[in-house]
């Protein structure tokens, strides 16, 4: 996020940590996500102590788990003009670079 200096931009950030995510925010980042998965951290902490990589999880069991612990959610998440860029990956912030370029 430093480097997307997303602070000369109106965004709206939400510190998950102390403001939990609402099933009105998560049903959003999935219905623009096409699902829970793609919002779904495999590399929590908590997925291999949970044994959550032992066991097939379906898209309920998603929604159920970001809702209750913060780590499963996918960091970080920006909704921009109807679209939605998960995490934390060199190309996703790529994207999200170009798209705050064409908005400056």
């Amino acid at each position: 996020m430093k480097e997307l200096k997303v602070n000369k931009f109106p965004f709206v950030l939400q510190d998950i940590k102390t403001e939990r995510i609402t099933p009105d925010q998560i049903e959003e980042m999935a219905k623009l996500a096409g699902g829970y998965e793609p919002l779904f951290s495999r590399v929590a902490l908590k997925y291999r102590a949970l044994g959550l990589n032992k066991v097939i999880l379906s898209e309920k069991d998603y929604r159920l788990y970001i809702l209750e612990e913060y780590t499963f959610l996918k960091r970080p998440v920006f909704i921009i003009d109807g679209k939605i860029y998960i995490g934390n990956s060199p190309a996703n912030v790529k994207r999200v670079k170009e798209v705050l370029q064409t908005r400056s």
